[in-house]
């Protein structure tokens, strides 16, 4: 059987539990987690390094920062990015010593062709809730997303055949949207409001996935040096 079928089959065996309701109150998460992962190849090796910051909620101070490195064995196949990723994810988050309420990633949850980005795929072996935040919208099944006003805090929810896959953010005026998705144990709008939590003024990110992405190119630079 291909890899691509196998990988298939595992998506389409976790969809069923997808849950996009809260397994939690807002109030009670403490710390929050931002997740990166960046690539790149050595001859004809490729590596990757995934960094996890940790955030106190409340005061939005960095509580912990770690990193793994390692070689990636799994190709990379469109709509199969998490099986590339979750390696370095579950190795990453072994080195922590907090512990996380919630994890958000750079990239994509239920906004997934078969729902399952790498947001909403992690949280089945993090076994907490997750949110994706991508910084470009992928298209499925031709359908655009509608632009959000140009507003702080207005978006647009994408929907596709009646199904709410997330949604188009302005997080800052001026500035191009970013695209919000429920991981899983979550739902929507909390993910919203938990994303524009997290946006500070010098960026359309917040800032537990833009600290993330700063720490896995300072990473990368450091072993490709």
């Amino acid at each position: 059987m291909k890899r691509e079928e196998l990988f298939k089959r595992e998506q389409e065996k976790w969809v069923s539990e997808i849950s996009l309701k809260n397994n939690f109150q807002i109030e009670d998460i403490r710390l929050v987690a931002g997740v990166d992962i960046a690539y790149w190849t050595e001859g004809n090796i490729d590596y990757g390094v995934c960094c996890i910051v940790v955030l106190d909620y409340n005061t939005k101070e960095i509580i912990e920062e770690v990193e793994c490195l390692r070689q990636i064995d799994v190709p990379y196949i469109s709509g199969y990015l998490a099986f590339r990723e979750l390696p370095l994810v579950t190795e990453a988050v072994k080195k922590l010593k907090s512990e996380p309420d919630l994890f958000m990633f750079d990239g994509n949850g239920y906004l997934h062709y078969r729902h399952l980005g790498i947001a909403t795929h992690a949280a089945f072996y993090l076994n907490k809730p997750t949110i994706g935040v991508a910084k470009s919208y992928l298209k499925i099944r031709d359908i655009d997303f509608l632009m959000p006003k140009n507003e702080v805090g207005d978006f647009t929810y994408i929907e596709i055949d009646k199904d709410v896959y997330g949604a188009a953010l302005r997080t800052r005026k001026d500035v191009k949207p970013i695209f919000v998705s429920c991981g899983n144990w979550i739902d929507l709008d909390t993910s919203i409001k938990i994303t524009l939590h997290f946006v500070e003024k010098d960026s359309r990110l917040p800032i537990t996935t833009r600290y993330a992405d700063l720490a896995t190119h300072k990473s990368r630079d450091k072993y490709t040096r």
